[in-house]
């Protein structure tokens, strides 16, 4: 059982940048995510890596935000720059899920999440 432990969250302005770190104590499978879900929308996924290091985008965040992984410090991180209003929610990390080639699907572990506000 692997605990995932996130943080970065923050309130920042639009065009603003933040990023989101998550400490894995274990083993975290072949694939993590980082999830967003926003007040009365469903969670999707933001962005994944595979173990081979690629990785995937939703379009709505392609060429803002940077997934990365430091396997010595066990560590996911989540690079968001030109943030947008939208981008407002609640930022979940995610691991042990089955890579379908585009996303990290039905993660076995997840954080409790880290709030990003952009005004």
């Amino acid at each position: 059982h692997v605990q995932l432990v996130e943080s970065g969250g923050d309130s920042v302005q639009a065009g603003g940048s933040l990023r989101l770190s998550c400490t894995a104590s274990g083993y975290t499978g072949d694939c993590m995510a980082w999830f967003r879900q926003a007040p009365g929308k469903d969670r999707e996924e933001v962005a994944s890596i595979y173990k081979d290091g690629s990785t995937n985008y939703v379009y709505s965040v392609k060429g803002r935000f940077t997934i990365s992984q430091d396997n010595a410090k066990n560590t996911l991180y989540l690079q968001m720059n030109s943030l947008k209003p939208e981008d407002t929610a609640m930022y979940y990390c995610a691991a042990d899920g089955i890579f379908s080639g585009v996303k990290c699907l039905r993660p076995r572990q997840w954080g409790q999440g880290t709030q990003v506000t952009v005004s």
